[in-house]
């Protein structure tokens, strides 16, 4: 279907007149009248009706001028979008992270971003970084912030961040009193956790088996905010990412001699395929 001949009826009808609608389509009149008969021969029916006080459209004409309308209003707005995603001034950024960047990476980074491209908006999804992996190599999101190492294939992954994982209590906990503590002093304390499964809870917890410690997880929680007022009203401890932390007054981080955790986080993107203008320049901000 070619979309000029329903323009040239809207114009028709917007006009009341043949003459008139071709001056403001910059076309002759005969070349208006072959549109118009071309889209009757494609319907197969009389769209517009002639007269001495000008051309009016049929019942059936009116039926095609209101989808006509529908249709290049959804075609314009879909061309509109198509340019706006291929200019780096506009479109959408489809990023995802697990909680902790989405809380304490993205929030700054967006927002430098922003104030060069105010255009451009964000999409931000917040899931585990198994998740976060599948989708960007389905191609649901463009970029993702994940626990390196990842198991799904199809990504190309770079280095982004080494996040430091520290133990926390509440700022009247005894234990902040001391300078550092031993691993062993950890040995069947009560601790708050991330949700058993994801990334961290891994990581922490196979550092705590090296270690030879077992430790009592009487809670699992998915945020670090959730988790740091939890520690800081039961007096439980936790390990949460350092860049949650960094100006909290509810909680302490505790040094353990002998217990370093940490993880690399990593900056993925489908393998193979271009990132939009936009994401591109982000994903370039974002890159070490």
């Amino acid at each position: 279907m070619d979309l000029n001949l329903m323009r040239s009826l809207i114009a028709v009808a917007d006009a009341g007149a043949i003459t008139e609608a071709a001056a403001r389509l910059n076309l002759t009149q005969p070349a208006l009248t072959r549109r118009i008969q071309l889209l009757e021969a494609e319907f197969n029916a009389e769209l517009l009706s002639r007269s001495r006080k000008g051309a009016e459209l049929t019942e059936l004409g009116k039926l095609v001028e209101r989808e006509a309308r529908v249709l290049i209003d959804r075609y314009d707005s879909i061309k509109r979008e198509i340019n706006s995603q291929q200019s780096v001034t506009g479109g959408t950024i489809r990023i995802g992270g697990g909680a902790t960047a989405v809380s304490f990476v993205l929030p700054d980074a967006i927002a430098e971003f922003q104030r060069d491209y105010p255009q451009v908006h964000f999409h931000v999804k917040e899931a585990s970084s198994s998740d976060i992996a599948s989708d960007v190599a389905d191609g649901r999101l463009e970029l993702g912030l994940v626990t390196q190492p990842v198991r799904t294939t199809g990504l190309e992954i770079q280095p982004f961040i080494d996040d430091r994982i520290v133990l926390i209590a509440a700022a009247d906990n005894p234990l902040t009193r001391q300078k550092r503590i031993k691993v062993a002093d950890l040995d069947g304390l009560n601790f708050v956790g991330f949700e058993g499964g994801s990334a961290i809870r891994q990581i922490v917890d196979a550092n705590l088996r090296e270690a030879g410690i077992e430790i009592e997880v009487v809670m699992e929680l998915r945020s670090i905010p959730a988790i740091v007022r939890m520690v800081a009203t039961t007096g439980s401890l936790a390990f949460v990412s350092a860049l949650g932390v960094r100006d909290q007054t509810l909680v302490r981080e505790i040094a353990v001699q002998g217990l370093t955790i940490t993880r690399r986080l990593g900056l993925a993107r489908r393998k193979g395929h271009a990132l939009s203008p936009a994401a591109g320049r982000f994903h370039t901000m974002l890159s070490p």
